[in-house]
């Protein structure tokens, strides 16, 4: 790093933009703590200031090991502000994860608070810590780092479900950041949730969001959702970010009543299909609100993608009642490939752009996933589109969610449509387990009312063939949730598997 490259290239000037903006107004909420955007600034640099002590010179990785508090937050900004790349991780997290992420990512100092330092102690590696009663002068200013400098680096399991780092670039997030500030119209009157975990891509949106144009950023704690339309209405938050399944939670605790969200301008989603049905309750509950399902992997700086909810035309073009994931972000382009042809309507998703990181931390998790056509390197999704005459793309599901049954191709999201069709059911989500015979079968696991498999059977049959009806339907109260609160498809999996 040198502090005489080009000013502006940081995502940490986002902050700065917000402390310039508004200095004495409220940057973070969190457990019952308000903080200014100069007190969190100062406090930033003086972490900062500690974690250059440690690190000496040169380039550094600097993991924030700790719980959604001031130590976490102040940290993330802390290790931009020393020219860090930093890596946000849960100290909830198994010991073994924790220890392969620290250990891939390279990272040379922690900073943690209590639950990071026993997660820490409990991987059994020896990293230097840095916490709130670390001693070092503060820095004078943020170091200043080049575009290409990685500003964090995220893990996202894929489908072996070991830990594949996601190096992302200050360059990435400036074109992403730049493409936000014209999309949509946040300022400093503006009082953001912060929902998603600091290790999920969708976190940052919220941060430098907020912070880019000195706004509040307040966290969401887990008794919020007990009633999230009180806690919204209590905070006058004006902008709501998180998953999809917050919606179906919301509604059946009975939070979601018509008018109930007065203050909201904007509520956005993504992170997993969002339902019509869900998006009609969400809007009349914040019925001054834009609804926006977002889409987007890691490997392409959160979100790249972005579709409006509109009553009158956006149910109509939804495919198994998900609502479409807009169009592509300005500066990029896409393919639809059918297995290595392309195609011109649907296909897996390709996309090239300047969002695009420049490859994984272990390269050997780049095959497969990257290529190279028309002098353009492309990043393949996993997941499959239709595009329609105006450009805007259609969710049709995961490539691995596809699979064979008796010889037909079924798409698990088709099967969870028509099960969401019966009568009683609310929502349903269908996974594969072995067949005793060989091959695969459908379970089913649906909230709602209790319905007794012969008439959820009987209802499929007319919409289903007869090869492709699931063999076991099971009633949950309501879903298991990963860490990043998306409905856990591999638990129901593994219970599928276990169960006769």
């Amino acid at each position: 790093m040198t502090e005489t490259s080009t000013a502006g290239n940081g995502l940490h000037e986002r902050f700065l933009r917000g402390l310039a903006l508004a200095p004495e107004r409220t940057a973070l909420r969190v457990d019952g703590e308000s903080l200014t955007y100069e007190a969190l600034h100062e406090l930033a640099l003086r972490r900062a200031g500690a974690l250059a002590a440690r690190a000496g010179q040169g380039p550094h990785t600097v993991a924030v090991l700790a719980d959604k508090g001031v130590t976490a937050y102040a940290g993330m900004l802390a290790a931009l502000y020393a020219g860090a790349t930093v890596v946000p991780l849960n100290p909830r997290f198994p010991a073994e994860r924790t220890r392969s992420m620290l250990t891939a990512a390279g990272v040379g100092t922690v900073l943690a608070d209590d639950a990071g330092r026993a997660a820490l102690g409990a991987t059994g590696l020896d990293l230097p810590v840095v916490d709130e009663t670390a001693a070092a002068p503060a820095l004078a200013a943020p170091v200043a780092v080049r575009p290409s400098d990685v500003a964090y680096v995220l893990f996202t399991s894929g489908s072996t479900g070991r830990p594949k780092g996601v190096p992302v670039a200050h360059a990435a997030n400036r074109h992403y950041f730049q493409l936000l500030d014209e999309r949509y119209d946040f300022g400093p009157g503006d009082v953001f949730s912060q929902y998603f975990g600091l290790n999920f891509d969708c976190a940052m949106f919220e941060l430098f969001c907020a912070w880019g144009n000195g706004a509040a950023l307040h966290t969401v704690p887990p008794a919020a959702h007990r009633d999230l339309a009180a806690f919204v209405t209590e905070r006058r938050m004006t902008v709501w970010f998180s998953v999809p399944s917050s919606i179906a939670f919301a509604q059946r605790t009975g939070g979601l009543a018509p008018g109930s969200m007065p203050t909201l301008r904007w509520s956005l989603f993504a992170g997993e299909a969002l339902l019509c049905g869900d998006a009609a309750a969400w809007q009349a509950a914040a019925p001054r609100s834009h609804v926006e399902n977002l889409y987007g992997p890691t490997e392409l700086t959160v979100t790249v993608t972005g579709h409006r909810w509109s009553p009158d035309t956006s149910a109509r073009r939804a495919v198994n009642d998900v609502v479409p994931i807009g169009t592509l972000h300005p500066g990029h382009a896409l393919l639809l490939l059918d297995g290595e042809q392309e195609s011109d309507n649907e296909g897996e998703l390709c996309v090239s752009g300047p969002q695009l990181m420049s490859g994984y931390l272990d390269p050997g998790d780049d095959t497969g996933r990257f290529f190279e056509r028309y002098g353009r390197r492309w990043y393949r999704t996993g997941d499959r589109v239709r595009r329609l005459d105006d450009g805007e793309l259609l969710y049709l599901g995961r490539l691995d969610a596809q699979v064979q049954i008796q010889g037909v191709r079924v798409e698990l999201a088709e099967v969870d449509h028509a099960v969401r069709q019966c009568p009683g059911v609310r929502n349903a989500a269908t996974v594969t387990r072995p067949a005793r015979g060989g091959g695969l079968e459908l379970v089913v696991y649906y909230t709602g009312g209790r319905v007794p498999s012969v008439a959820l059977r009987r209802e499929l049959s007319a919409r289903l063939p007869e090869a492709i009806l699931p063999k076991v339907y099971r009633h949950v109260t309501e879903f298991p949730l990963n860490a990043n609160r998306k409905i856990d498809r591999r638990r129901l999996a593994a219970d599928a598997a276990s169960r006769d």
